[in-house]
């Protein structure tokens, strides 16, 4: 058995020169590698690349230009983006419509119109740091992506209009501030301010948009109620409507609303997170800073403890329960407080008059005439009876969200300030605009605008896994 063995063992080099062709399936001639077998798996002589192999140069399908379209736009950050215009329209204390709508579609295209000009005016930089970026890649040309910043321009611009002259001014200042900071300013140490001042901007059109748009309806339909002949001129006040004083989320009285000025506030909270994100993204590409993290995540819990904080202090003027306005002036007297379970004793004003109406004179009281459906801005107290117990445990919720999505990260980001973790914190603090947005009108009294504005949150982490926000 040993002698086979050992035969075996030398007869086996020589089999191994005798091979017409190597271990790596390619011909060997005179110890060099040859031409591939015309039967290879690609089919042609080995001259084509294998099916399961991609080019990465453009045209290779549709499903790979449209690929390459949602990386230029980050279409995972858009999600951010809708959450502007509704802490805006909470803010002036006014419900979500048509104004609100525009302002959210002309955001849209701003922010998209970003996002092409960054990459256009980065080309040469990606083509460094970033070569698998749409532009240096070859997969979207220069000339297209700077189109695509102006056409989406264009429309940005083009709907603020629709919602009245001063929501396009303030998209005009807010175009202008995005291409300037594209442009110029990125590379400066102004960068993390114009991005600050662009998104403050984007709430303050949401609050600019609604309110016009609103103001303008309200006065429309009161000029038209108060002309013409007929009952409609002399309608008396529907019964039950008290101008509400407090935070709800339904369509308030036009008296009660505010300026857009009063979402000045909140843009300010909004700007400031934006300002950190956009500090720690200087250090994405090469990353190596600990400082910036730090500062960062200090900011981000303090504009949390602001947030919460605010919203424990009763504004000036309103009432301890949202919605309900004083009986009287001066008076004390509200029906739902626990001191106070009974009305007040009514004075004795003494024997009736002729024509005048007494309870206890009159048991059936003269039947109320049916004023038909309610008008807007009318109020119910029925819609709001669980507004006022909810809205302190939703903000809690909304601004812990905002903590734990942009906290770790960020503090990740210090201790090992290396790009991949850098790039993640950017990405925890884009994604985490979300909850802040939504605690802001949730502050503001709209906490079903807050809950609508939470609702993208799954959206934007699920698109986040297969197309990048930064």
């Amino acid at each position: 058995m040993r002698r086979l063995l050992l035969s075996a063992l030398g007869a086996l080099p020589a089999a191994l020169r005798a091979a017409p062709a190597g271990l790596n399936g390619r011909a060997v001639r005179g110890g060099r590698p040859g031409a591939a077998p015309e039967d290879g798996l690609s089919g042609t002589g080995g001259t084509a690349p294998a099916p399961d192999r991609h080019r990465p140069s453009p045209g290779r399908g549709r499903g790979d230009t449209v690929r390459a379209w949602t990386e230029l736009f980050r279409v995972s950050a858009l999600f951010s983006v809708p959450g502007d215009a509704l802490a805006g329209a909470a803010a002036v204390g006014r419900s979500p419509g048509r104004g609100t709508a525009l302002a959210i579609g002309a955001s849209l295209c701003l922010y998209e119109a970003g996002m092409a000009l960054n990459d256009w005016a980065d080309r040469e930089e990606d083509a460094v740091d970033r070569p698998h970026r749409p532009i240096p890649s070859g997969r979207i040309s220069a000339s297209a992506a700077l189109g695509a910043a102006g056409a989406l321009t264009a429309a940005g611009l083009a709907l603020a209009a629709r919602a009245g002259r001063p929501a396009l001014a303030v998209a005009t200042g807010l175009a202008a501030t995005v291409w300037a900071y594209d442009l110029h300013l990125k590379h400066t140490k102004a960068g993390p301010a114009a991005m600050a001042a662009a998104r403050s901007l984007d709430l303050l059109l949401g609050a600019t948009a609604t309110a016009t748009a609103t103001a303008t309806s309200t006065a429309t339909a009161t000029a038209y109620a108060g002309t013409g002949p007929g009952p409609r001129a002399t309608r008396p006040t529907r019964l039950g409507t008290v101008p509400p004083t407090g935070p709800d989320n339904v369509a308030r009285a036009a008296g009660a609303a505010r300026s857009p000025l009063a979402a000045l506030p909140a843009a300010l909270v909004l700007g400031a997170h934006t300002y950190g994100v956009t500090a720690v993204s200087r250090h994405e590409a090469q990353g190596g800073s600990t400082a910036v993290p730090l500062a960062v995540l200090a900011t981000t819990t303090a504009l949390a403890a602001a947030v919460l904080a605010t919203h424990q202090r009763q504004r000036p003027g309103e009432p301890a329960t949202p919605g309900l306005a004083a009986t009287a002036p001066g008076s004390s007297y509200r029906p739902d407080h626990p001191h106070h379970p009974a009305a007040p004793a009514m004075p004795y004003l003494g024997a009736p008059q002729p024509g005048t109406h007494r309870p206890h004179h009159h048991p059936t009281a003269p039947a109320i005439p049916d004023l038909g459906a309610p008008q807007p801005g009318t109020y119910r107290p029925s819609h709001h009876a669980t507004a006022p117990a909810l809205t302190p445990l939703l903000l809690t919720a909304f601004t812990g969200a905002y903590l734990r999505t942009a906290g770790p990260p960020l503090l990740h980001a210090a201790l090992n300030p290396s790009p991949p973790l850098t790039q993640r914190a950017v990405g925890g603090g884009i994604r985490a605009m979300i909850p802040l947005q939504a605690a802001l009108a949730t502050r503001a009294g709209a906490p079903g605008s807050g809950l609508a504005v939470m609702a993208l949150v799954p959206l934007a982490r699920s698109l986040a896994r297969k197309v990048s926000p930064t």
